[in-house]
């Protein structure tokens, strides 16, 4: 059996300082922190938004929300803290009375603390069941998709949201191994088919356990789900701060961010208006913000960080 750990002390919130320079906690204002986590980000803001500043927390994982409870619980009635997916940011926001609020922060991705539970299967660092579900409620585990879809429907995937050169290798070796029940049987075999070179620090099945996991939990599509809400849900001058860590989320919020800084979408070449879009946000980091040298080495995993901000007009 997998061994199971819930620590709340592995979490280290990434660009902690950066989110507080942009979200600019004030006392009395009111903050969601759409992906709570272990609530680092979370403890900040409502240390820095005292005494009457309030924060509402969401989090698919409900090992997640324990962690940040035992956490944020001395801050009592300033936080409310509900189990729920961060493409349902607005539903929740207005039923908790948090609209408008003064700033939404998103920190994507997989956490250290989910990193180090091994029944969890994110990690292929400990034997533990290929599941990766951020919500243990969601129907389907990484071992479904594993053992039910075809060669050509595998390889897709790993290509997608793996961004792997070697997908079609990869997934022709997990048809023919299957059935793949653990972390470890899938990410020996992703090491057997994929050539490593020399000096390389990723491992070879780092790509695969990316592209897994944002499958499971439809990530990229939440993520398209939750921007637009997160603007809707912001009072003007509000702030929307998203840390990604891969480059499918990073396009995605550019992009996003993009489209709505501009008055017009219309295609380039059509010489008049017609789409009506007005802009909704202003950008406020041109380039992304990315960790400094020190915190990369205090805390490796925000090697791969990026900081997008933008302001509600």
């Amino acid at each position: 059996m997998a061994e199971r750990v819930l620590s709340a002390s592995a979490h280290e919130p990434v660009l902690l300082n950066e989110v507080l320079h942009f979200l600019r906690p004030h006392a009395g204002g009111t903050y969601i922190d759409a992906t709570v986590g272990g609530g680092g980000h979370a403890e900040a803001i409502l240390e820095a938004s005292a005494p009457g500043g309030r924060l509402l927390g969401l989090d698919a994982d409900p090992d997640a929300l324990r962690r940040s409870q035992r956490r944020l619980h001395r801050f009592g009635r300033r936080v409310v803290l509900v189990h729920a997916n961060f493409d349902q940011l607005q539903s929740v926001a207005e039923r908790e009375g948090f609209v408008p609020a003064d700033g939404v922060l998103m920190d994507l991705g997989v956490s250290s603390d989910q990193l180090a539970d091994a029944a969890r299967g994110f990690s292929f660092l400990r034997p533990g069941p290929l599941d990766m579900r951020m919500d243990p409620s969601l129907p389907h585990t990484a071992a479904d998709l594993v053992n039910a879809l075809d060669e050509e429907d595998l390889a897709r995937l790993i290509r997608a949201y793996g961004e792997d050169p070697y997908a079609r290798r990869i997934a022709r070796a997990i048809v023919r191994a299957r059935p793949i029940y653990t972390t470890t049987e899938l990410a020996d075999l992703v090491a057997r088919v994929v050539p490593r070179r020399p000096g390389q620090r990723l491992h070879p099945a780092t790509r695969t356990f990316q592209a897994l996991r944002i499958a499971v939990n439809d990530e990229l599509g939440a993520l398209e789900r939750a921007l637009p809400q997160a603007i809707a849900v912001l009072r003007p001058g509000g702030r929307l701060a998203v840390i990604t860590f891969h480059s499918l989320e990073d396009r995605i919020v550019k992009h996003f961010f993009r489209r709505e800084a501009r008055d017009c979408i219309c295609p380039p070449r059509q010489p008049v208006c017609t789409c009506g879009h007005k802009a909704q946000v202003r950008i406020l980091t041109r380039k992304p913000v990315v960790p400094s040298p020190d915190e990369v080495q205090r805390n490796p995993r925000s090697r791969s960080a990026k900081l997008r901000v933008v302001e509600r007009v």
